[in-house]
């Protein structure tokens, strides 16, 4: 992966003896139980599904399955399939490494906002067995067979944070597009940490190309999917990445790097290649995830236009002498000592 930047400052006393054996993370599925309701032009129905005695109840909308109605991303199977690949391809990025800043091997509570399928809640728990793993999201479609230090748990990151212990480290990936308020979540990070504690946020930029093609799908499919998320209250990039956001919620940044990733076998580097295919399943598999409820409820696409457009990116993607990367942005920040 190419470099792209680096910030540093005051990073001492962050991420020293940290983890350093392979990832052995394996995700779960979830079975559900059906019901039934129209909602509008979304062709829109209920699944409730139950994990540990808890009920949920999802959206079924356009083919897919949603959390709730205000966030954007899918829930399902193929969503699920979709994150276990890409945790894999973070974890080739950082070289096998769970976090690119490291995880102190003194961490007692661990928090990992926005888990997922768990693989990552589940390979930290392993590595650090000695350590209390909380993970959290708006739906659970985690597994039952995990490590005994690793909880999880139905909670809406946006919220009050109500938790009585803080945490060492705290671990945010992939939710590009998930808040309204960044700061807000920020916030409670920062009031949760245990001094000197850390903050490590990572995600993906937008699908972009080395060499420009005039009026490119891509460049259509990007633009329709900014312009709305932007209807929608929310901004995708990695803008919340930035150290500023960090700093006025109560952060000491430490640092933070871009890799631009190659979508694909077309680098020279045989470590890029094998980050590029992962990159390459789960940026396609994702092209209909980000973009179908977005499109459909705040641009007035119908579904059949959407996987349209993005089945011709796919096609410009994957056509020869065409070569596509993805952003992915890495962002280190720490609590002071008080």
């Amino acid at each position: 992966m190419a470099e792209r930047s680096e910030v540093d400052c005051q990073t001492s006393g962050v991420g020293h003896d940290t983890e350093d054996d392979p990832d052995q993370a394996a995700a779960g599925r979830r079975s559900v139980e059906s019901g039934h309701h129209s909602s509008g032009n979304s062709q829109s129905s209920t699944k409730s599904l139950s994990l540990s005695g808890s009920v949920f109840e999802q959206i079924l909308e356009n083919g897919r399955a949603y959390a709730k109605q205000s966030y954007f991303m899918p829930c399902d199977e193929q969503e699920q399939t979709r994150l276990a690949v890409t945790h894999q391809c973070f974890t080739s990025i950082l070289n096998g490494q769970l976090s690119f800043q490291g995880i102190p091997r003194s961490a007692k509570r661990i928090l990992d906002v926005g888990t997922g399928t768990g693989d990552w809640a589940i390979a930290v728990a392993e590595r650090f067995p000695n350590a209390e793993v909380v993970a959290t999201d708006i739906t659970c479609f985690q597994p039952t067979d995990v490590p005994p230090n690793v909880c999880f748990e139905m909670d809406d990151a946006q919220e009050e944070w109500t938790y009585t212990e803080p945490f060492d480290f705290i671990h945010i990936r992939g939710l590009s597009g998930a808040f309204r308020d960044w700061t807000t979540v920020y916030k409670e990070a920062y009031k949760h940490l245990q001094p000197n504690g850390i903050l490590e946020v990572a995600d993906f930029g937008l699908v972009q190309l080395m060499e420009s093609i005039p009026d490119s799908y891509l460049s259509i499919y990007n633009g329709a999917c900014l312009a709305a998320a932007d209807r929608s209250g929310v901004e995708l990039g990695l803008d919340h990445l930035k150290k500023a956001m960090l700093e006025c919620s109560g952060f000491n940044f430490a640092k933070s790097r871009t890799f631009d990733v190659p979508l694909g076998t077309w680098s020279s580097d045989p470590r890029k290649k094998v980050a590029g295919k992962m990159a390459l399943i789960s940026m396609l598999e994702g092209l209909e995830a980000v973009s179908l409820r977005l499109l459909t409820q705040h641009s007035g696409f119908k579904a059949e236009d959407v996987r349209d457009i993005c089945q011709k990116v796919k096609e410009e993607l994957m056509r020869p002498g065409v070569r596509p990367f993805v952003p992915c942005q890495f962002t280190v920040a720490r609590k002071l000592m008080v």
